[in-house]
């Protein structure tokens, strides 16, 4: 078991995500870098969809009531382990009353725990992924008790760990596919697109991300039509949003864009004030 002594800025449990729900509305949630999710847990022997912890930009302090063993992925946190700097990308092994810290990141904005066996934790239209309104908690809170669950695989002996790009966590350009109003656009301002600098805003979390320009490219609203994560719509005023991982599922603004898998894992890790652009990619 391990006890929440701070909780942090917005610390969730998270798996891949829930499935075969969106014809109810139901938003498939899930990690939002699934790919520092899946590392931590593949490092570990885990299931590459156990639940893991999502940490954003400030984490919490956790206390081990037993042994047990870690991986840390995701954005540059410097963990210590009873105050002393422990490595990320590597099986980590944890006694009982060890307590674990997060400094800020460095870079990127998101990073995952994962424990061996992965976090027990209640299952809601097969996912354990917190969403308010789909789970009784929208996040964790100081005092919880997370409970483990038991793993019949022998921890993992290692002094290396994985290197991941850098690239991960910096790159500017986001791979993008034409969505299906992007011919609506005028020319001047599908050309836009591929040229402009987009700043992430203050405004952005699990839902959307915000992007602003000051050149305003504009597109009429459409009939209600279906959206997933990576979409990138427009208001008639010129807004720009990226759809994340717990977006709505059907929406009446133009998709413009669509981002790839990749891309959303890369801008998951963005905060405000980062500046990205639109690397097209042909069908």
């Amino acid at each position: 078991m391990i006890e929440i002594l701070s909780s942090g800025l917005y610390t969730t449990i998270q798996d891949l995500g829930r499935y075969g729900y969106r014809k109810y509305g139901v938003p498939i949630s899930g990690a939002m870098d699934g790919y520092s999710a899946k590392l931590a847990n593949q490092l570990l022997g885990n299931a590459k969809d156990c639940a893991v912890l999502e940490i954003t930009f400030l984490g919490p302090v956790l206390k081990f009531k037993t042994a047990t063993q870690i991986v840390i992925t995701g954005a540059g946190f410097t963990p210590t382990l009873n105050y002393k700097e422990i490595s990320m990308n590597t099986p980590i092994e944890v006694s009982m009353e060890s307590i674990l810290n997060f400094g800020l990141p460095t870079f990127g904005f998101r990073g995952y725990l994962a424990v061996k066996g992965g976090f027990k934790a209640e299952k809601t239209l097969g996912s354990s992924s917190f969403y308010k309104g789909i789970n009784a908690k929208g996040l964790l809170q100081k005092g919880t008790i997370l409970e483990i669950n038991q793993s019949e695989k022998k921890c993992i002996k290692t002094n290396a760990s994985v290197h991941v790009k850098k690239t991960h966590f910096t790159a500017e350009r986001l791979e993008v596919l034409k969505g299906p109003e992007f011919k609506n656009l005028t020319k001047e301002d599908q050309s836009k697109l591929q040229k402009l600098h987009f700043t992430v805003t203050s405004q952005s979390n699990r839902m959307a991300y915000l992007l602003k320009n000051a050149s305003i490219i504009t597109a009429k609203e459409i009939i209600t039509a279906p959206v997933q994560p990576g979409t990138v719509q427009i208001t008639p005023s010129g807004k720009i949003m990226v759809l994340m991982r717990d977006a709505q599922t059907t929406g009446g603004y133009a998709r413009i864009l669509q981002l790839t898998e990749k891309s959303i894992n890369q801008l998951a890790q963005k905060n405000a004030g980062d500046k990205v652009m639109f690397l097209f990619l042909e069908y």
